[in-house]
């Protein structure tokens, strides 16, 4: 019985994603008991059933890579004709203002629907599969040195490696980065989906980065979601640090600052994971300035609490698929971008790679540049 509310949530939630669209793009423009109204309506009771039947093969216990790319293909999909579709609706009712009736006015919508979220779908998979842009920001950091003034981290996130094999990406992500001469690189979590057998061939390039200063790694929700200990251990054997709750002191030109990561949130009740910034600083030297790697926005109020001079984040996805990032922020502090909390810095980004659907509309990748400048007191 405890699994029931699971199991209804799990069945309304595609229920509402196709009964909006059925209704937008079947029921009114046919209005009804017609041929192409049951032809419709016959696509959309099988899309309704291969949606949670897709997803549950795909994330669930057996762990299907196709049925993953089938359900979350058709999950994006439909997210992108439910969000037009209310749009479409407001669209129908402006038409009934101005005079035009039905059939005409139902069709007309039921065709910029359609049209719309055709050519959203096709930008979204274009956008979602190419080589992320690269976002430059400086970053005014007090206290720091001048030693450290210029310094350039380069950061990464959301990599989400999962069944749509992205190798060939990941060796062109990495040109980039090292193209960008980082001082130090960061990935922000959500390295992968899915087990270190399954993924490392697509996670391995990200050990030819270069960044005299270190690589820094940290966990996200999703590496709790299978191996989270497999993959810490993974990231260490192709030369990158993971910064499980724990701190690093880096110098350049006589100058210092405190590098810092803990784990993602979702890690508490696995036994030696869980976020604990008190033990990340345990003998830092407070006086330095400290950069922090946390993968969601919300820790940074405990960043700021400990006087941490700069989060970076990623997590957020900037919503990854428009209008979705409405919702993001009734989680999140922040969805995209450098924002101030207080005497803290939160930079937040877009994600380096897509989860699920592969597609990205109106969310764009990034890869990030931080310029960290001297900032006087």
């Amino acid at each position: 019985m405890k699994y029931v509310p699971r199991l209804v949530l799990f069945l309304a939630i595609p229920a509402v994603l196709f009964l909006l669209p059925w209704w937008t793009l079947v029921a009114a423009p046919t209005e009804g008991a017609s041929p192409l109204f049951w032809a419709g309506t016959a696509v959309f009771v099988l899309g309704y059933a291969t949606l949670p039947t897709a997803m549950f093969l795909g994330h669930g216990p057996r762990q299907s890579d196709a049925a993953s790319i089938v359900g979350d293909t058709l999950l994006g999909v439909m997210w992108v004709l439910f969000s037009w579709s209310v749009i479409g609706q407001l669209a129908r009712l402006a038409l009934g203002i101005a005079g035009v009736a039905d059939p005409a006015r139902s069709r007309i919508v039921a065709a910029g629907v359609l049209a719309v979220a055709a050519a959203l779908t096709a930008y979204g998979v274009v956008e979602a599969r190419r080589i992320p842009r690269v976002r430059r920001v400086d970053v005014p950091i007090r206290g720091l040195g001048k030693g450290m003034d210029g310094l350039r981290l380069v950061a990464i996130t959301d990599t989400h490696f999962a069944a749509l094999d992205r190798q060939r990406w990941s060796e062109r992500v990495v040109d980039v980065v090292n193209d960008l001469k980082p001082d130090i690189a960061c990935h922000a979590g959500d390295l992968a989906d899915g087990s270190v057998d399954k993924r490392h061939a697509q996670v391995d390039p990200l050990g030819k980065v270069e960044a005299p200063l270190g690589k820094f790694y940290i966990t996200g929700n999703h590496e709790y979601f299978g191996d989270a200990q497999g993959w810490i251990d993974h990231m260490a054997s192709i030369g990158w640090q993971p910064m499980h709750n724990q701190h690093e002191v880096l110098t350049r030109d006589g100058d210092s600052l405190i590098m810092a990561g803990i784990d993602d949130p979702t890690g508490v009740g696995l036994e030696g994971h869980g976020p604990d910034l008190t033990a990340a600083l345990e003998g830092a030297d407070r006086d330095l300035p400290i950069v922090l790697l946390a993968h969601q926005p919300v820790q940074v109020s405990d960043a700021a609490a400990a006087g941490v001079a700069l989060q970076i984040s990623g997590h957020t996805h900037g919503g990854q698929i428009w209008p979705f990032h409405y919702l993001v922020r009734l989680e999140q502090p922040v969805v995209a971008g450098l924002s101030r909390h207080g005497a803290t810095q939160l930079y937040t980004s877009r994600g380096t790679g897509f989860w699920g659907p592969q597609l990205r509309v109106f969310a764009p990748s990034e890869i990030t540049v931080l310029t960290l400048r001297s900032e006087t007191r």
